[in-house]
């Protein structure tokens, strides 16, 4: 599919995920597959930038084209500010967030809130748009609750506002992310509107991909939860929407070095008390399927350095990666 002048070579895309999609990972599924990873979501209030936390967020360096990030707010002048800054910061899309259900964004009438105030969605689309020379995408829900389903209504105030992609999330905010997924209600909002649209929710496998896009008829999927312990899950899917074949399972060496990588990567761009930290929870999902997973999560989780966090990683995956790997 296209984003303004930007063919994705993959029509599989990493979801914005708050405290996941963080440049590392992004770094990563892009290596294995992913056509499009879409930043952590920033805050348009702009004096919260110079926190450690929303600088790093504002960090692109080295990401290849397209650099997607994802903007939260509730005021279409701070959102149209915010996507400026984000721009001459290195942004070539910028992401608005309608979707997000999480109670202390939906509180600020922010992320899927926004859903129930479309005068509001009109204005904020109309400032963005108007403010940036790069394409503006869209990620909703279906709507706030399952008596004010407006994905449709949403989707066409986009298209009229110049928005250039549409994300669905086939849940209602009240849905959170536990009912099940509405494809029909996707597939809805796709034959209302001509721009193209992406599927996400529960698609966690490459035979589900397929099945979505035929079903909802939508250009792409999207990919979140299921790609947590599993980043290679966008080269299975893109390598089967292409030929209809599955990919062989990869090599637990593979595995071993696109983990250790994504370590390293985690303990230089967040320093070592923080990488190490962080990392914990990729390796606890990395390790969910791995036999003798839990005793694993229970060493390293009291684990402070990173190089015990590396050794101990490495040992466990049985020395897949050698020592001059680790000492590279």
């Amino acid at each position: 599919m296209q984003i303004g002048p930007y063919f994705l070579d993959s029509p599989v895309i990493l979801a914005p995920m708050a405290g996941v999609s963080d440049r590392p990972f992004r770094l990563l599924c892009r290596q294995l597959g992913a056509g499009l990873a879409v930043s952590e979501m920033v805050s348009a209030d702009t004096r919260l930038w110079d926190s450690r936390k929303t600088r790093l967020r504002l960090d692109h360096a080295g990401e290849p084209a397209p650099r997607s990030v994802q903007i939260l707010g509730a005021d279409p002048h701070a959102m149209a500010e915010a996507a400026r800054r984000n721009v001459e910061r290195g942004a070539q899309i910028i992401d608005i967030n309608m979707g997000c259900p999480a109670k202390k964004v939906c509180g600020t009438l922010a992320g899927a809130a926004l859903l129930r105030d479309e005068a509001l969605v009109e204005r904020i689309l109309d400032a963005v748009v108007g403010a940036v020379s790069v394409p503006v995408t869209l990620k909703i829900r279906t709507g706030w609750d399952l008596n004010h389903r407006n994905g449709i209504a949403i989707a066409r105030i986009a298209e009229r506002a110049g928005v250039q992609a549409l994300a669905v999330h086939g849940r209602t905010r009240a849905c959170g992310y536990t009912a099940p997924v509405d494809y029909a209600a996707i597939r809805a909002i796709k034959q209302a509107v001509t721009l193209p649209v992406i599927a996400n929710g529960d698609i966690d496998s490459p035979e589900k991909a397929r099945w979505v896009l035929d079903r909802t008829g939508t250009d792409a999927v999207m990919i979140g939860r299921a790609a947590q312990g599993q980043p290679w899950i966008f080269r299975k899917i893109a390598h089967y929407l292409a030929t209809g074949q599955r990919l062989p399972s990869p090599t637990p060496a593979d595995i071993g070095r696109w983990i250790l990588d994504h370590l390293k990567n985690l303990h230089t761009f967040y320093g070592e008390t923080a990488g190490v930290r962080i990392a914990r929870k990729h390796l606890a999902w990395y390790s969910r399927s791995w036999a003798e997973g839990a005793a694993f999560r229970a060493r390293i989780n009291s684990v402070e350095h990173a190089r015990e966090q590396l050794n101990l990683t490495c040992d466990f995956l049985g020395r897949l990666v050698n020592e001059e790997y680790l000492a590279a």
